[in-house]
């Protein structure tokens, strides 16, 4: 009989391809390379408190915590293509009951090893069940030990509204994987899921929930965020197809971020002979999403090419530049904040920055640019000021994240 750290060992294994609040984008020198595949195909050996895979993670509102990410159950009807639980495949089956997660759990919380919690689940006996018992682990965490910390809940496919809702009350997040970017995508991937029905319309509950109910029924008097994934490089999609749906996530039901988990092939599933995704095509997902999020971008806006896909050898701000700013660059005293969030090494803070550099007087050069956090070396050949294109120093190239460093 396994004691509940191997179990935990077990199950964490099956969640490393379930991105959560970790830090996804690279640093520009980085090279990207193929992760390990999640085999699952045995449970670690040699487990203990000091070696149990916890996470690093940004929590909503930036506070960073120790998260451990873990399964319910391995246990699985469905038969996703892609996935090591699906149905069929031999592997050890680990489950907890929802008071035993929720003991362990409060032990190493108590310990100070972790201050948040993951949590999701096969889907077993259908997916009001698996919810039920999603939701009653959450209620012994929050309502029976007194857990006030950070809690995701996952929502599974075919939960009810009444569900979706109770999680809310009691999460700090929930999440629903949409997998793909509709329905004849999804098929190739999970051919017993219903994009719309099963996947699409819970989303749709919590912002339905979000926007009618009192925000004083969530969690600490406010609704939870909402997030989703997809899994990229298995079912043909382009970046555009996907892209397309994430602004309309972004716009219509305010998920506060999308995820992107580049495909790598599992041993005994149908795809196993499918090739891993090239993770920089993972990391350019990244930073188009946020571009749509954070930067003012239009899905026309970004640089696809004829077959749909984004460069990979620039990042798609830096694209965007070269094909629209390069013969017309901007003023950067007279420029409004949604023009200077297009302009490669200004974010939303940089932006700020410049509008109140400028409300206390003009810019002159890059000196001022720099000491308030612009990064001169991307900006400089896409800016003027006071009408002349400013001299950056250092070598440009090397701080533009191109593939390969």
């Amino acid at each position: 009989m396994m004691d509940p750290l191997e179990k935990l060992a077990c199950l964490a294994e099956n969640m490393r391809v379930e991105p959560a609040e970790e830090s996804l984008l690279p640093r520009p020198e980085e090279k990207l390379l193929p992760g390990r595949p999640p085999q699952a195909a045995a449970c670690p050996a040699g487990i203990s408190l000091e070696n149990l895979p916890i996470y690093r993670a940004v929590a909503p509102g930036g506070r960073r915590v120790p998260l451990l990410k873990t399964l319910l159950t391995s246990a699985c009807e469905r038969d996703c293509y892609y996935c090591a639980c699906r149905a069929g495949r031999d592997f050890r089956r680990v489950a907890f009951q929802p008071e035993e997660l929720a003991r362990t759990f409060m032990a190493l919380h108590r310990s100070r090893r972790v201050d948040g919690l993951f949590l999701s689940s096969g889907l077993a006996g259908g997916g009001i069940r698996a919810q039920d018992r999603l939701i009653a682990a959450a209620e012994i965490l929050r309502e029976k030990m007194g857990f006030a910390g950070y809690l995701h809940l996952k929502l599974m496919p075919g939960a009810e509204r009444a569900q979706v809702e109770r999680a809310m009350q009691l999460a700090d997040r929930v999440s629903i994987n949409l997998e793909a970017p509709n329905t004849a995508r999804l098929g190739s991937l999970a051919p017993h899921k219903t994009f719309l029905e099963e996947l699409v319309r819970p989303l749709e509950w919590v912002e339905a929930i979000r926007q009618n109910e009192p925000e004083g029924a969530g969690w600490k008097g406010r609704w939870p965020s909402s997030t989703t994934q997809f899994v990229v490089g298995a079912a043909g999609e382009t970046d555009l197809e996907l892209l397309g749906v994430t602004q309309v996530l972004y716009r219509r039901l305010h998920l506060a971020r999308v995820y992107y988990s580049g495909f790598s092939p599992v041993e005994g599933t149908p795809l196993e002979n499918l090739p891993a995704v090239d993770p920089w095509r993972q990391s350019r997902l990244y930073q188009a999403s946020f571009l749509l999020r954070d930067y003012g971008f239009d899905l026309e806006d970004l640089p696809f090419d004829p077959g749909g896909s984004l460069p990979l050898d620039a990042d798609p701000k830096l694209a965007w530049a070269r094909q629209n700013l390069a013969g017309s660059p901007v003023e950067i005293n007279r420029a409004e904040r949604r023009e200077l969030l297009k302009l490669p090494g200004i974010g939303p803070k940089g932006a700020e920055a410049i509008l109140n550099a400028r409300a206390r007087g003009r810019i002159t050069g890059v000196e001022a640019l720099r000491a308030i956090g612009v990064s001169v070396r991307r900006a400089a050949p896409f800016v003027l000021i006071d009408g002349r294109r400013p001299a950056a120093q250092g070598d440009f190239f090397a701080d533009i994240g191109l593939r390969g460093g």
